[in-house]
């Protein structure tokens, strides 16, 4: 009798776990299909049934968002500052939280412990120093060089974006390497192998599990990032989150909702791309990083 009840209790609990688990992809699902089609919806139909389905493949949504609301520009340096800003993160943390893990040096718990200290300041509420920090430079500029540099610039918002992320990155990331073998370094060196070369052919490949996850963690952070965008960005460029709430805003007031949610849909579309393309390696990453050597 013990035992049926057990059985009976676990499969009562899987079940509701099951349940609620579907519930939650339903609640993820629906929204999603939802936005899709009302991309491809004429402007008529959104004054009906705002669940119905669309009558026909409005495509015209997606080219007036791209070339009359500028929706594809704004992708593009969404693109481009995404990929330099990960690019200049991963170039400098992966040096900096191999050092971390596995080398005792003189101020190394200092360091450590600025690094760690990083991890408790929210960017969004130093944005505004940074901004001053930036326009001051912009007025030495334009007595040097004769025009700003340092505001209304996509490299200079890819290092903002690099260096405010790098106390997190390096956090995850000398954790995860602290788990590998010392034994695999060990003979590199046997070998005749340099500790740069140490590090980049033999801990990063090991390591890759967990460069994904970061990746992929900042691509999100970097793709989406709005307040610090808006902030440095004043002139006519921007990315692709501060153009959709302009564009928002502009559709709103005209009442033409097609382009509206088409930008929606090419925020999300990289996103889940990604995601799908990385789902086993980020899952690999967050659950290997936690075991001891």
């Amino acid at each position: 009798m013990n035992t049926q009840r057990a059985l009976y209790r676990e499969r009562f609990a899987k079940a509701i776990i099951y349940i609620l688990l579907i519930a939650l992809a339903i609640s993820i699902i629906v929204p999603l299909f939802w936005v899709f089609s009302a991309s491809i919806k004429e402007n008529s139909e959104f004054y009906g049934n705002p669940w119905s389905l669309p009558k026909g493949l409005h495509w015209q949504n997606y080219r007036d968002a791209i070339r009359k609301a500028r929706l594809g520009e704004y992708f593009f340096n969404s693109v481009f500052v995404t990929a330099l800003s990960l690019t200049l993160l991963i170039a400098v943390a992966v040096p900096c939280a191999y050092v971390l893990a596995r080398f005792n040096f003189k101020g190394r718990k200092i360091v450590n412990l600025l690094f760690m200290a990083g991890l408790f300041v929210n960017v969004n509420y130093i944005v505004v120093p940074i901004f001053l920090m930036l326009l001051g430079w912009n007025d030495i500029a334009w007595e040097i060089l004769g025009r700003g540099i340092f505001l209304d610039n996509l490299v200079v918002l890819s290092v903002v974006y690099a260096s405010t992320n790098l106390p997190f990155t390096i956090y995850l990331l000398s954790n995860y390497f602290r788990t590998l073998s010392r034994s695999f370094e060990e003979a590199a060196y046997i070998d005749g192998a340099s500790h740069f070369k140490t590090m980049l052919h033999v801990m990063v490949p090991m390591a890759k599990p967990s460069i994904i996850t970061v990746i992929l963690f900042n691509f999100l952070a970097f793709w989406n990032e709005y307040i610090i965008a808006l902030t440095l960005m004043p002139g006519p460029r921007k990315t692709l989150p501060v153009g959709l709430v302009n564009l928002n805003q502009a559709q709103r007031a005209a009442a033409d909702y097609g382009p509206l949610y088409t930008g929606l849909v090419i925020v999300m579309l990289p996103v889940l791309i990604l995601y799908i393309m990385t789902q086993k390696r980020l899952t690999q990453g967050m659950t290997i990083g936690g075991i001891k050597e």
